[in-house]
């Protein structure tokens, strides 16, 4: 892979960034859906899995990088996409609601469809742009990032993701990472009980050194929660029980995709030990890296994950990408990769080889990798 950069002027304009609005389309796919009933309802996994898997083998991989140091200035219609999308799916997800509990041509197997493709377009693209956001400085950015993630019952991930797994990724502390030969059938549950008790124990840290208890109304687990009761409220409201339950289904939908993408992103990789529960700093060959154009358009460059994890201030149309001397890459791009991590067999196949490949290359020197490989063991905060 060649590497290049794009002028400065290049980037800035609108029509570079139009690219990226492409997750608008999955709205009225979703709305399709549900107006049309039977197949119609499969479209949205078709598109999102399916045909972004055709597009990435058809358009191949983006080697240009914009400049990293270049004025933010002008890259507004980037951060845009951003903020439109917590409004446009508040407003598809309640009026699914709304519209499925009163229509009489949908079966109850149409209606979980619906709302399982409602949880792909909510977690593959609105988890993803909280993720965007919640690394912004802006208030307003934040503020919808934490929307995002209550609409999927899923608001600890902020506090998860920015004070624990940036902190210590890549090491036995960091949940997220998924240790090698971890299947991740293994892997969800531990990640779903470890990481709600991490958030919370780094927000508790967090206030005891300003000498505050747990329970002071600072700590934003009183935000989330009041967040997603609100939206529990909405969901019954407009649908009753039913309305809670195909909430439910979109929430938990939303969370297997996104610890489907937490999975892939740091498999296998660690940081070398410097002892005393010390380690080295983050670099980039500490995350994995796909170039793959068109999956990195939906997903806003999430796939550039070893430079955000890098440099995690950049916003997403500064990311860099890497080659191989730099960085390890994914053979294929997430909508494949997500995928394989669902078969555990396949996926060793294709990626404990080029674990230990990786391992050979950054670390020759380390024989025993066994003291990398346990999560049970987390090191003191």
């Amino acid at each position: 892979m060649t590497i290049t950069t794009l002028p400065d002027d290049q980037v800035r304009r609108p029509l570079a960034a139009l690219p990226f609005w492409v997750s608008l389309t999955l709205i009225p796919i979703v709305v399709l859906g549900a107006l049309q009933g039977g197949w119609w309802v499969a479209l949205t996994p078709l598109y999102s899995w399916g045909l972004y898997s055709i597009l990435d083998a058809l358009a191949g991989l983006e080697e240009r990088n914009a400049d990293p140091n270049m004025e933010r200035r002008g890259l507004e219609w980037y951060r845009v996409i951003t903020l439109v999308w917590a409004p446009v799916q508040f407003a598809t997800l309640f009026w699914l609601i709304w519209y499925v509990t009163r229509a009489d041509h949908l079966s109850g197997l149409e209606i979980w469809g619906l709302f399982f493709g409602m949880g792909i377009a909510s977690g593959t693209v609105g988890i993803n742009y909280a993720h965007e956001l919640m690394h912004q400085r802006p208030r307003l950015d934040r503020w919808l990032a934490d929307v995002l993630l209550a609409m999927v019952l899923y608001s600890h991930f902020r506090s998860e993701h920015l004070l624990v797994h940036h902190r210590y990724v890549a090491t036995p502390r960091d949940p997220v990472t998924a240790r090698y030969n971890e299947g991740f059938h293994r892997y969800f549950p531990r990640v779903l009980r470890q990481c709600l008790a991490s958030a919370w124990g780094a927000e508790k840290a967090m206030l005891a050194r300003k000498k505050l208890p747990a329970t002071d109304r600072s700590n934003p687990f009183w935000r989330y929660g009041a967040l997603q009761l609100g939206f529990l409220l909405l969901a019954f409201l407009l649908g009753g029980w039913i309305g809670i339950l195909l909430f439910l289904v979109q929430a938990a939908t939303a969370i297997w995709q996104l610890e489907l993408v937490n999975y892939i992103e740091h498999y296998g990789l660690t940081r070398r030990h410097l002892g005393d529960g010390k380690y080295e700093p983050v670099r980039p060959h500490h995350s994995w890296n796909s170039a793959q154009k068109a999956s990195n358009w939906l997903l806003i460059n999430l796939q550039r994950h070893s430079d955000h994890h890098y440099k995690p201030d950049r916003p997403f149309p500064l990311l860099q990408t890497y080659d191989a001397d730099e960085a390890p890459q994914l053979p294929a791009g997430y909508p494949v990769m997500t995928a394989a991590a669902m078969v555990p067999p396949i996926w060793r196949r294709m990626m404990n080889p080029k674990v230990r490949e990786w391992r050979r290359q950054h670390y020759p020197d380390i024989e025993d990798w066994s003291a990398y490989k346990t999560a049970s063991n987390p090191l003191p905060r």
